[in-house]
């Protein structure tokens, strides 16, 4: 069965990572554990594994693309099976797909933030005590 190669979450604060380069190209034959990529985070270079054996399908994003984490990147599987259900909607371009989504939330944070509060502020009567 094909399955898709997603951009892996390779730290807590990670929302993108950039594609370095494709170990494995279209056609060749992979192992469950072979690196089939590397990806750039904000703190380092990874090789990412297979976590499918087969034949590499279809690559779905470039060298240098910034892919979003969750997104398809790759697909594997045998090499006379149907892929059709798991390439993305949008002209096969994973990242263009889910671009517009990760932006969507920040515009929603910020019409959302909450209206300043005022408070009534007494002044102590008093030495302050106050430590280093």
């Amino acid at each position: 069965m094909a399955e898709a190669i997603t951009m892996p979450k390779l730290g807590f604060d990670m929302r993108e990572g950039v594609l370095v380069r494709w170990v494995k190209n279209e056609g060749e034959s992979i192992n469950k554990g072979d690196i089939l990529v590397e990806i750039e985070t904000d703190k380092a270079t990874v090789e990412v594994e297979s976590h499918a054996a087969g034949v590499v399908r279809k690559l779905l994003a470039g060298q240098g693309d910034v892919v979003p984490v969750g997104a398809v990147m790759a697909i594997v599987g045998t090499a006379d099976e149907k892929i059709d259900d798991l390439i993305p909607a949008e002209g096969g371009s994973a990242p263009a797909a889910s671009a517009p989504a990760a932006a969507a939330p920040a515009a929603t944070q910020t019409a959302s933030e909450p209206a300043p509060v005022t408070a009534a502020v007494s002044t102590p009567t008093g030495p302050i005590k106050a430590s280093p």
